[in-house]
């Protein structure tokens, strides 16, 4: 029998319950019996001391996405004086079960919660979890990921663009710049393709890099390319299918996986699909709603095409059409077609726009073509909790991007929200189970915000926007983004806004979970809003300093090992400080950061006094937590 991946299944530990019965021993074991395509069975055991009285009415009370169910356990014997219960039970495919077990003794109701300590009372933060038929990819588990916005990484094509219709072609100094309101936006191309990633792969290797994440790279009418125009091609100043595969093959080789960015909400209007200025050999649903394609778009109320957010380049597409899910998800679908290039997993966009079932059958179709592909959700609240099983089913997404807590560490680093940051570990915690923590994408920016740089330094961010990273208003008009196409950062303003930014990577670094690296954060690259933060990367400019800071972080996550799958424990967060410690059987780390431009004393627990491998900033110690530095030490 094989122990199932749950904090305490499959032993029974050692406790002291008082000085006349240390020798006993109680607690539970949960032990994977057999598993199918709808869920496993189980072999649960617990074991209760006698002394709390005669024991009857054993139960072991679940609650998942199903709903709450209890399972009653029917007594084995009594041996060394414990009470055995014991019963095999049957739970539906879950990405979390929350358990804890309970039983009267002497005619009153006890508990024993998940640390085996047995009380009076529920206590929900101490219930066990348990994630039946679902597991996530090994290799994604702490990984190191970089996120390239493909336009702007590198060009690695040595002959000239080619001139396309709407494209405005740009040379790679130019600055980016936001459009007027009444401009054409998306249509600055600089060319960066598939070949300039591929000329980098050794760079991603000194940072450690584990994963490559790239933006959407199929035909599309804007250059960020969220505006499809064709699924089954690859943009002409990206590459060909060629270049797509050459990249698998080269980064594979360097133990380095690539997930592809996934936009099956929206199509853009000017598509083989959609078709409005008539440029493809097709009939699109413009022509004729009963075509083919035309069951692919939504409709509203009036009968028009639905548009994301009301951007009629950009009609949402119906994810309860046949035809739709087949050309998706099917038999030689779009997904074959990209895992037939040799990608490894796949960022759903606005992945909560997405129907339940449509989620859950991409995922069918990426485990058919590889088993441990990786399946990350653009979500921005939390999908766990949210009423959706897209996440919770375990027959959907591995992972989102952890917006939340990204945005609590944030405000945790630049205005000392101790609150929140609590609040959202406690909640991840809680209602995550350990196989999606371990891959959860924490990121130091996003394609879709300003640079950190900019949010740590710059007073254009305040504390009572929805997130940190909010544009400022001018009483309560939100001002254009256009309006800071000139601006730029002090050398006051940067230097701040880098030293809180290496606190917190540091921070996330030791974090669970998946570190994304936007591309150019490492090496100070700054943007203030979602079209100027995509400026070309060009290393000849890089913050040398920071730099090799994100290469010893990489070189740090890539040695201890113990980290990819350690458990979180967190020990103090105050307005200056933030502790925590990973625990697991192969090693043990407690990190320690400061947030504030003082020098901290701070203790950290005896169990690390006598150990000497420690990662540290700024010359801070097992005393002193230095001005925004940190220390993370090791023992194993």
């Amino acid at each position: 029998m094989k122990p199932v991946s749950s904090n305490r299944s499959g032993f029974i530990y050692n406790i002291t319950l008082n000085k006349t019965e240390q020798k006993e021993q109680q607690g539970y074991s949960i032990d994977l019996l057999e598993t199918n395509d709808i869920g496993s069975n189980y072999k649960v055991t617990i074991k209760i001391p006698m002394s709390v009285g005669w024991i009857e009415d054993v139960y072991m009370d679940t609650l998942s996405n199903y709903g709450s169910k209890s399972f009653k356990l029917n007594f084995k014997e009594n041996k060394d004086g414990l009470s055995i219960f014991e019963a095999d039970i049957f739970l539906m495919t879950s990405a979390l079960y929350k358990y804890d077990f309970t039983f009267t003794a002497n005619g009153n109701r006890l508990y024993m919660d998940s640390n085996m300590r047995i009380s009076n009372h529920s206590n929900y933060e101490n219930k066990g979890q348990l994630s039946v038929n679902f597991k996530t990819p090994d290799w994604a588990k702490g990984a190191t990921m970089y996120h390239i916005f493909v336009d702007r990484f590198s060009r690695g094509q040595l002959e000239k663009m080619p001139e396309m219709d709407g494209r405005e072609i740009k040379n790679w100094n130019d600055e980016v710049k936001v459009p007027g309101e009444h401009d054409v936006w998306n249509n600055d191309y600089y060319g960066g393709d598939l070949q300039g990633i591929i000329n980098h792969l050794g760079y991603f290797q000194s940072l450690g890099v584990d994963v490559l994440y790239l933006s959407p790279i199929v035909y599309a009418q804007s250059v960020d390319r969220y505006a499809t125009s064709d699924y089954e091609q690859i943009d002409p100043y990206v590459g060909t299918k060629e270049d797509l595969k050459n990249l698998c093959n080269e980064a594979h080789k360097r133990g380095i996986r690539i997930v592809l960015d996934a936009v099956f909400n929206h199509t853009g209007d000017n598509s083989k699909y959609f078709n409005r200025q008539g440029k493809f050999d097709t009939t699109g649903a413009i022509q004729d709603p009963n075509s083919y394609y035309g069951s692919f778009y939504r409709k509203n109320d009036k009968g028009e095409y639905d548009c994301w957010y009301g951007f009629g380049h950009l009609p949402r597409c119906n994810g309860e059409s046949y035809n739709w899910q087949q050309y998706i998800y099917g038999e030689g679908g779009i997904i074959d077609q990209w895992f037939d290039l040799g990608i490894d997993g796949l960022r759903l966009d606005v992945a909560d726009e997405l129907t339940d079932s449509f989620i859950e059958n991409i995922r069918k179709a990426v485990h058919r073509n590889k088993e441990d592909g990786l399946i990350i959700g653009e979500v921005w609240k939390y999908a766990m909790t949210e009423p959706r099983s897209y996440m919770a089913s375990g027959k959907g997404m591995d992972s989102q991007m952890d917006y939340p807590l990204c945005d609590a560490l944030m405000r945790y680093f630049r205005f000392a929200d101790t609150y929140k940051a609590k609040g959202v570990i406690q909640n991840i915690l809680n209602e995550y189970p350990k196989e999606i923590r371990n891959v959860l994408m924490n990121f130091t920016s996003t394609h879709d915000i300003s640079r950190p740089i900019n949010i740590f330094g710059s007073d254009k961010f305040v504390y009572d926007r929805p997130y940190i990273w909010d544009t400022i208003k001018d009483g309560e008009k939100q001002l254009p983004a256009h309006v800071f196409n000139d601006y730029k950062m002090t050398m006051e303003e940067y230097r701040k806004g880098k030293e809180l930014f290496e606190a917190y990577s540091f921070c996330l670094n030791f974090m669970p979970g998946i570190l994304s690296i936007f591309y150019g954060d490492e090496i100070g690259m700054t943007g203030y809003g979602n079209i100027i933060n995509r400026s070309p990367f060009d290393l000849t400019k890089a913050d040398r300093e920071l730099l090799e800071f994100f290469r010893i972080l990489g070189q740090a996550r890539k040695r201890e090992t113990f980290l990819k799958e350690a458990d979180l424990k967190m020990l103090d967060i105050n307005d200056k400080y933030i502790m925590f410690e990973r625990n697991s059987n192969n090693g043990d780390a407690l990190i320690a950061v400061n947030r504030t431009d003082e020098s901290i004393p701070y203790n950290i627990p005896s169990s690390y006094e006598k150990y000497d491998n420690a990662y540290t900033m700024k010359l801070s110690n097992r005393k002193t937590l230095n001005p925004y530095s940190g220390v993370a030490f090791i023992k194993k």
